[in-house]
């Protein structure tokens, strides 16, 4: 097997793996599950410094995404999409097919966003329902700084929706001291679990947002509150995904139990950057470099997939391209969850100083 040092998926350690080989529950009738899933989704938020409800939901990231934009989104409500890479972008999709009304706030996507032009911004223009960030955009490695764009745009009163998939437990988060109205996870970044997972982190204020609509959310899967009261009753709105849920436990409690996994991440990353800098390779974005991902750009004269493939099939080492508007521009190397360590990256630099030297 090549060794996976994509930004995501990110391998996962054998404790994982081992417990989702367990024998599973029939989380349909057994109320046993339903605490177990209880009490995974207090881990969870415990972790992210919040009391807030979160959910499981059984799909990739993604899902998450949605049913943020979902629940919350009524025909003609204004949504705010803060714009300054290809996820950010991508936002106003999911308020369109729900009948929102898409405002995109682009910026250059070298850089993150600059907070006192935001604050002209809403200062001209605030009439939005919500608004969407990325935390970290993996397509080019950009981080935003979510907790002074959550806590301005709560002054105005507009709900945030956070799409941290790639950040979070490589990044801080603090869901209460930063006021993020609806946080989106997935398993498969620094949480470290096989992707098929997507957690959601849900404030009072979008609760109410949510229980006060006109109109029925168009969508089920994709409909956050077909889980209020599951707990009460003992019963999900669809069959859970048992095997899944025990591995991300799992995980949840290896994060639990690394308190240096912030300064662990923020070590490889700064290490990752200075060596590809010496290569002679240039980083992108010019700023707001993330601890999970660092991207740089193919030099002149080569192609990304050739240097890939020469990492893949000559290093057994798979890193990844990026696609949109950064298509055969950019390469990733991931060092988010169990790929954070020293010793991970240090090989991948190695070879990657080989494949460039031939």
């Amino acid at each position: 097997m090549y060794k996976m040092m994509t930004p995501g998926p990110s391998q996962v350690r054998e404790n994982v793996l081992l417990a989702r080989s367990k024998q599973f529950q029939n989380p349909d009738l057994d109320s046993d599950f339903v605490e177990y899933y209880h009490d995974t989704c207090k881990l969870y938020s415990s972790l992210l410094h919040t009391e807030n409800e979160s959910l499981i939901l059984g799909g990739e990231g993604i899902l998450g995404l949605e049913a943020a934009c979902a629940s919350l989104t009524e025909p003609g409500d204004r949504v705010l999409v803060l714009d300054n890479g290809v996820f950010g972008e991508g936002f106003k999709d999911f308020v369109s097919i729900y009948g929102g009304t898409p405002v995109l706030y682009t910026r250059d996507y070298s850089r993150p966003f600059d907070m006192d032009d935001l604050k002209n911004y809403l200062e001209k223009d605030h009439d939005f329902k919500y608004a969407t960030v990325v935390h970290c955009d993996t397509p080019s490695g950009m981080l935003n700084d979510i907790a002074s764009i959550c806590t301005l745009l709560k002054s105005y009163s507009i709900l945030t929706v956070v799409d941290s998939v790639a950040g979070m437990f490589g990044e801080d988060v603090r869901v209460d001291d930063w006021k993020i109205d609806l946080l989106c996870g997935g398993s498969q970044k620094a949480v470290s679990a096989p992707p098929g997972l997507t957690m959601v982190t849900i404030s009072a204020d979008a609760k109410a947002a949510m229980e006060g609509r006109k109109t029925p959310v168009a969508s089920f899967y994709a409909n956050l509150l077909t889980f209020k009261g599951y707990y009460e009753a003992k019963w999900f709105p669809y069959t859970m995904p048992v095997s899944d849920i025990y591995g991300l436990r799992t995980a949840l409690e290896n994060i639990k139990a690394d308190p240096q996994m912030l300064e662990r991440h923020a070590k490889v990353a700064a290490y990752t950057r200075k060596a590809v800098t010496a290569m002679g390779l240039k980083l992108y974005p010019e700023s707001g470099y993330s601890n999970t991902v660092t991207t740089f750009q193919v030099p002149e004269g080569h192609t990304a997939e050739e240097i890939l493939h020469a990492m893949r099939y000559e290093h057994n080492i798979l890193l990844a391209g990026s696609f949109g508007c950064f298509a055969g521009k950019l390469i990733r190397i991931g060092h988010m969850g169990e790929n954070a360590y020293m010793e991970k990256v240090q090989e991948v630099l190695d070879a990657l100083q080989e494949v460039l030297k031939k």
